[in-house]
């Protein structure tokens, strides 16, 4: 498999401060991925259930840790299904996040 482009996965973990208080703290990673678009079953079946399917990133099983967010080119994307295809693969589904229309800016 071909994994020659690179999402950065966010996601949340627990951090506890100098006064014992619990807080979330955001966390980034980037990882090689391959990107496909979402089949024509899978675009159709998520406007069903409200869902806006655009992207399908193929990554290594052991770099998904559960994240919900991704950074693809600078644009937003929210996690709303994964799949394990292989050993060693996971699928993440993904839709852009809500406010965002695809335009780009040009300055």
């Amino acid at each position: 498999m071909d994994r020659s482009e690179v999402i950065t996965l966010l996601g949340e973990t627990q951090t506890q401060n100098e006064f014992g208080v619990w807080a979330p703290e955001r966390t980034s990673k980037d990882v090689f991925c391959q990107v496909n678009s979402v089949t024509r079953a899978e675009f159709f079946e998520g406007g069903r259930n409200g869902l806006n399917p655009e992207f399908r990133f193929t990554v290594f099983f052991g770099d998904y840790n559960g994240e919900r967010e991704v950074i693809f080119k600078g644009n937003p994307y929210s996690v709303y299904r994964t799949y394990h295809a292989r050993t060693d693969e996971l699928e993440l589904y993904v839709e852009r996040k809500g406010g965002s229309n695809g335009a780009q800016s040009t300055s």
